[in-house]
């Protein structure tokens, strides 16, 4: 069956496993929403293509499923360009397919006419590409969603002429390709490695989430001591003894990273946001798996290095391992006065948080979904908040963009309907997609939104006074936060103590719109 090829590209997604779709309809991509409600989607409409790539981004990582974002040409695909490079950077399955402009090389002064669309959506994507025709246009969905489960599943942009969209078109052809997997990996070489070691440790990223139950068996089995990145808390149980958690970061894990006779590092990139040092500190030899082979060869130079699937790793180091007695001397009392000293000092650098993080923490069910922004009160949690199971905690690392939390969890709600839900943002960096909050409400979804309000953007205060700057433009007016909420829709809370959280959030989740629930450092 003929129809515009707007329309058959909604058929195609929902053929594919796609059910919703983010975004913003405007004149050039309307053919685009022609076939949306006939194929059976569900369109999540943003109040910002920021917001709506940022939605994409939480429902991805909440589902598994890859997310979609429908964007307008030039301003539309500049404005989806961050949550873009976000999804790239935390290797996020981020499809975002927009309208362009039929011709710019002989034609100028059109509306929403940039000079090199393709290349503004390559700057932050695994790769950007124009669909000249039908075909074309099927064959890289295809392409997309294949790489998305068989590669790391970052974003990629597909940008489609107007006249295109606008143009008759055949039907997509039928799902050519199934069960899709990932290489596995063989772990006869680290087995062998393990057998042979006293101090093995384990650095597990976000890459490893799907391996938890694998992961646990061979800790289990060998007593290794581990270290997760903050994208890899929950891989295994907070209550292991040789659990050194998401300390990572601190500048002493160097010292019990370089007494480990062999480091494992499976899906994660160690790069600077994971440790925060250009070296890790290992003196022992190190093996490296990983999904992605650009990431075996990095400046950590790993001696020996296997590319493939974490969870196809761990489960063939588990078997491997199947009759092994834990020899390692790694000790409980060793791992615990570490942390409990690493604790003390996150406690040191922000004076007063942790009791407002442990609060929260005990307010939420241990299968909550919480995204984070870069506030100050994230940064902390990260490090002391162990997480029951993986990829529940999502955070704009490496990118590093504000404004990413409450849009991100709106996906995430979205996904995972009638489960908790939580943002946390800073006062400053909620302002940046703050509009995202008539979604929710129009949604109806029982959202809490953790404002911290300390009234400035207090990790450039730290920086500045730290390098001797005279801090400066760090101070900002809010508004009240309580009545903005309210003038959307949403609902407000403003806890006056600690034993009041927990109220708020209760009641939160049990609201029929977000409530936006202000933190402040005066909470005791």
């Amino acid at each position: 069956m003929q129809r515009p090829l707007g329309a058959q590209i909604s058929h195609m997604l929902k053929s594919r496993g796609v059910s919703t779709i983010f975004g913003i309809p405007g004149v050039h991509n309307q053919e685009m929403y022609r076939g949306i409600e006939e194929a059976g989607l569900t369109h999540v409409l943003a109040r910002h293509e920021q917001g709506a790539g940022f939605m994409a981004d939480g429902y991805a990582r909440a589902s598994g499923q890859p997310g979609v974002a429908y964007v307008i040409t030039g301003p539309g695909l500049c404005n989806a360009l961050t949550p873009m490079g976000q999804a790239w950077s935390d290797s996020v399955p981020l499809l975002v397919i927009s309208s362009c402009l039929d011709d710019t090389s002989g034609t100028h002064g059109q509306l929403h006419q940039m000079r090199d669309q393709l290349a503004a959506g390559a700057s932050v994507s695994d790769w950007s590409l124009c669909a000249g025709s039908p075909g074309a246009a099927y064959t890289l969905i295809d392409r997309a969603l294949t790489e998305f489960a068989t590669m790391r599943p970052r974003t990629r942009h597909i940008t489609v002429p107007i006249a295109q969209l606008e143009g008759q078109a055949d039907a997509p052809p039928p799902l050519a390709v199934t069960g899709l997997s990932r290489a596995r990996a063989c772990a006869k070489g680290t087995a062998e490695a393990l057998r042979g070691a006293k101090r093995p440790l384990f650095i597990l990223g976000g890459g490893a989430r799907h391996a938890a139950a694998e992961a646990r068996a061979v800790i289990a089995a060998t007593g290794a001591a581990v270290f997760t990145t903050y994208a890899g808390r929950g891989i295994i149980a907070p209550e292991c003894p040789t659990l050194f958690g998401s300390y990572l970061g601190r500048p002493d894990s160097a010292r019990v990273i370089g007494s480990a006779d062999l480091v494992v590092a499976v899906g994660t990139t160690l790069s600077e946001c994971d440790i925060w040092r250009s070296d890790l500190g290992r003196k022992a030899p190190m093996i490296r798996v990983d999904i992605d082979a650009a990431e075996l060869g990095d400046r950590q130079g790993a001696e020996t290095v296997v590319q493939g699937d974490a969870q196809s790793f761990f489960a063939d180091l588990a078997q491997r391992l199947a009759d092994q007695t834990p020899q390692a001397d790694w000790t409980a009392k060793e791992v615990a006065e570490t942390r409990k000293r690493w604790r003390s000092e996150v406690e040191a650098e922000r004076p007063g948080l942790l009791p407002v993080i442990e609060a929260l923490k005990a307010a939420l069910p241990d299968d909550a979904m919480i995204y984070s922004d870069m506030t100050q009160f994230a940064y902390a949690a990260k490090e002391v908040w162990d997480m029951a199971a993986p990829g529940h905690w999502h955070h704009p690392t490496g990118f590093g963009t504000l404004g990413y939390a409450m849009p991100a969890a709106i996906g995430g709600a979205i996904a995972r309907p009638g489960l908790a839900t939580l943002a946390i943002a800073g006062d400053y960096g909620f302002q940046y997609t703050l509009q995202e909050l008539a979604t929710a409400v129009e949604l109806g979804l029982s959202l809490p939104i953790i404002l911290w309000d300390n009234g400035k953007l207090g990790e450039i205060e730290d920086s500045m006074i730290r390098a001797q700057i005279a801090p400066n433009a760090v101070v900002q007016k809010n508004p009240d936060f309580g009545m903005l909420a309210r003038a959307y829709g949403a609902k407000a809370a403003e806890p006056q103590s600690l034993a009041e959280i927990a109220e708020a959030v209760s009641t939160a989740l049990k609201a029929p719109v977000p409530t936006l629930i202000r933190l402040t450092p005066d909470l005791s």
